[in-house]
């Protein structure tokens, strides 16, 4: 039927991973907000003499 089905198949999926990736563009995934965590100083390991 087709001439190169090896060909068709690399367009169907080079289709199929643009129109993925043109969908995540579009309705992106929500972001979970996280909580900041602070450093802690670097005088408490200090060592005092």
């Amino acid at each position: 039927m087709f001439r190169h089905p090896l060909l068709l198949l690399a367009v169907i999926l080079l289709g199929a991973l643009v129109m993925g990736l043109l969908a995540v563009g579009a309705f992106p995934p929500a972001v979970i907000p996280q909580p900041v965590e602070q450093p802690i100083p670097a005088e408490r390991f200090v060592p005092r003499s």
